[in-house]
């Protein structure tokens, strides 16, 4: 459950090795919020595969910011850097991460996408508390999205690939929307 006014967060900063190869961007282009799950055991896996470089620039895939099972916050790119955490949104959001476990580790077998695990309430007291200093910090965000929304593409499944899965269902559902958008401001987009 989501307390009314949940305090501000404390920040653990933990930057990325390549964070400052990451493109720098002014906040004022930032509009968008999008909500993952690692679809990871625990935040150590989630900083290996954030340290993991795969793009030519010397720079991987990972959000700005990891919500642990405690509630515990930390920063792995400062909002000033565009991650690499959605196709074709990262210049204009900032990606925040919650750890869970997801379908992990047979993300596209047909017989394991069921998301079973459920947030917990520090996860989504820390979440609310981020995105209400997000949004004092950055006057002009005014979106959120689950990566889900905004990445439907499908691809054949890992057991069978004849058939097509989600390439992405974070955060799932277990993911409870309707409270996190009663302690906040920002409207939901479904592109």
């Amino acid at each position: 459950m989501i307390a009314d006014l949940p305090p501000e967060p404390a920040m653990h900063a933990w930057p990325l090795p390549y964070e400052e190869r990451l493109e720098a961007r002014p906040t004022a282009r930032i509009d968008l919020v999008v909500i993952h799950c690692t679809e990871l055991p625990d935040l150590a896996v989630a900083r290996e595969y954030g340290e993991r470089v795969v793009h030519a620039s010397g720079t991987g895939n990972s959000g700005h910011f990891y919500i642990d099972r405690d509630g515990s916050v930390h920063v792995f790119v400062q909002p000033g850097r565009t991650a690499h955490h959605t196709r074709g949104y990262n210049e204009r959001s900032i990606g925040i991460e919650l750890v869970n476990t997801g379908r992990y580790p047979d993300w596209l077998d047909t017989r394991r996408q069921a998301m079973d695990e459920p947030y917990t309430d520090a996860q989504l007291q820390a979440l609310v508390a981020l995105l209400k200093a997000m949004q004092r910090d950055i006057p002009t965000l005014a979106f959120i999205a689950g990566h889900e929304d905004l990445d439907r593409d499908t691809v054949p499944s890992s057991d069978d690939p004849g058939r097509q899965v989600s390439r992405k269902r974070d955060p799932g559902p277990h993911f409870p929307w309707p409270q996190v958008l009663d302690h906040s401001s920002l409207v939901r987009i479904r592109p």
